[in-house]
């Protein structure tokens, strides 16, 4: 599998932009009023979903196709409300269902039944199993990678030998176990790692319990550095540790470029976190998705073709994500209007974005 680079999603988007702008009178008799996108989105656990994928989707589907309908869901990390979702989705017909998977095991009859009804499917940042039609994410291996490289970066002379916690995602999600393999292949024989926990629901409160209880195995001068697997879980770690007076704190990775997570990085809470632009993640998917409701051939469109458990050779599209630390939040997150420097140095954080270069 290869990913896009920043360079070629221009491109990319531009031809994608063409294809899902095609066909708009010729779609079966069936005018480009009456579709109708499904978006289910797994959780709100995680701020992006809400705060970014939805209205970005949103904005790129109307911006595709002007009377274009997106009918929104929100699983809140329930498998089975997400079929109950997906099941009323389909029933009222609509044109393609853009679908983040909560737990792909379990909606993978509900993916079948989609395409009984011949409602294409498009697996949206994790892969679902079952007969989907497309795939739009990250790679997630590159993500793990960029930890686990960022991470050996901040423990410096201890990551000869040194000890680390690996807080990984929930296993339900297909994503978990990518940036896992990833960051273990960057990892492995260079650190210890000392205790691996699964975190369910990607929560911040879960991982705040394994941090302690990792502290409490392990005591404080033996953790030399934290492998997060996204932001809510850094959240999480970095409370356990400061709840437990370590200091000065280990590195700690991330992932999103949650707010959050970048105000704890300039305070040097929080050592990096993987920025993944999501306009570009949304409009890939958008425009794919758009196509596949009019009925366009996208499969020499996409970069690559990746295989799930139950399905070969899904066309897909994966970006390349970016590690964000302390030194390069200007010239990634405020570069790229993600943030802005008021939004990320409140008052009480400015001198410590002036020590990052972050200044107006």
């Amino acid at each position: 599998m290869r990913g896009v680079g920043l360079r070629g999603v221009a491109g990319l988007l531009a031809v994608l932009l063409a294809v899902s702008l095609a066909g708009c009178t010729d779609s079966g008799g069936e005018g480009e009023g009456e579709l109708t996108i499904g978006l289910l989105l797994p959780s709100r656990a995680v701020p992006r979903w809400e705060k970014s994928d939805k209205p970005l989707i949103e904005k790129r589907v109307k911006e595709l196709c002007a009377d274009c309908t997106v009918v929104y869901a929100n699983a809140e990390n329930d498998a089975a409300s997400q079929r109950q979702q997906m099941t009323s989705m389909i029933t009222r017909g609509v044109s393609v269902l853009m679908l983040d998977v909560v737990d792909p095991k379990a909606l993978r009859s509900s993916v079948r039944a989609a395409h009984r009804e011949g409602i294409p499917v498009v697996a949206y940042d994790r892969l679902a199993e079952g007969p989907i039609s497309g795939f739009v994410s990250f790679d997630g291996a590159q993500v793990g990678r960029l930890q686990g490289q960022a991470l050996l970066e901040g423990m410096g002379a201890r990551a000869d030998g040194g000890g680390v916690v690996m807080m990984n995602g929930d296993p339900s999600s297909p994503n978990a176990a990518w940036y896992e393999d990833g960051a273990r292949s960057v990892l492995h024989d260079e650190v210890r790692i000392l205790k691996s926990y699964n975190t369910l629901g990607w929560r911040t409160e879960n991982a705040h319990d394994h941090m302690s209880a990792a502290i409490s195995d392990l005591g404080p001068s033996r953790i030399d550095g934290v492998l997060a697997a996204n932001d809510s879980i850094a959240a999480g770690v970095v409370s356990a540790l400061k709840s437990a007076r370590v200091s000065p704190l280990p590195p700690v990775t991330g992932q999103d470029a949650d707010l959050d997570a970048v105000q704890r990085i300039v305070k040097g809470e929080q050592y990096m976190t993987v920025y993944k632009p999501f306009r570009l993640e949304t409009e890939a998917a958008a425009a794919m998705a758009v196509a596949l409701a009019r009925g366009n051939d996208i499969d020499a469109l996409v970069t690559t073709k990746v295989d799930s458990p139950t399905t070969e050779d899904v066309p897909a599209i994966l970006l390349t994500p970016t590690a964000v630390t302390r030194e390069t939040i200007g010239r990634t997150l405020v570069r790229d209007g993600v943030y802005t420097i008021d939004q990320i140095c409140t008052p009480k954080l400015r001198a410590a974005c002036d020590r990052a270069g972050l200044t107006r």
